[in-house]
């Protein structure tokens, strides 16, 4: 019982972090350029520590696609790039049992799952839900940038900083 409930606290705090993160980019205007970096996708990396940020990222991401106005068809394959990045992280390299010694080695694989998901969905929603000017391939290049800058780059500094206290936050 403890570890469900445990489970479901950390999915909702995840859920709470990327939409206050996601507003947080918006505020700053940096998520609404070319190259989008939304600061929550750095929050991607967390199902290497645990599978209840599967749930939180995707509700979270359902949750600020809403609340910032997306379309619906935005919200729904957005949300869904976000859900296949996080599963496609903890099938890499989250289910593997770090050793006291060495911890899990495959920490720097987390960030691409989430930037091959959004770099091979978000395209397409930018260019046929909100008809932006621009080819597929264009927008390949700028949301994989955004996904580098945001899940690469700030991923990997928060899974580096969260790796030193993995036993107190994720047990």
């Amino acid at each position: 019982m403890y570890k469900k409930v445990l489970s479901l606290v950390h999915a909702a705090v995840i859920a709470a972090l990327y939409v206050v993160l996601t507003f947080v980019a918006n505020s700053l205007g940096l998520a609404s350029y070319a190259i989008q970096v939304r600061f929550s996708e750095a929050l991607t990396i967390l199902p290497y520590f645990t599978p209840a940020a599967i749930p939180g990222l995707f509700i979270g991401c359902l949750l600020s696609n809403i609340l910032t106005g997306c379309m619906p068809l935005d919200v729904l394959f957005g949300s869904l790039a976000t859900l296949l990045g996080a599963l496609g992280t903890y099938y890499l390299c989250g289910r593997a049992k770090p050793s006291a010694q060495t911890g899990n080695r495959k920490g720097w694989l987390a960030p691409l799952p989430p930037i091959l998901a959004n770099t091979l969905i978000v395209p397409f929603v930018l260019a046929y839900v909100y008809r932006f000017e621009g080819s597929i391939p264009y927008f390949m290049i700028t949301v994989a940038l955004g996904e580098i800058i945001s899940c690469g780059i700030l991923g990997i500094l928060l899974l580096k900083t969260l790796q030193k206290y993995r036993r107190q936050i994720f047990s």
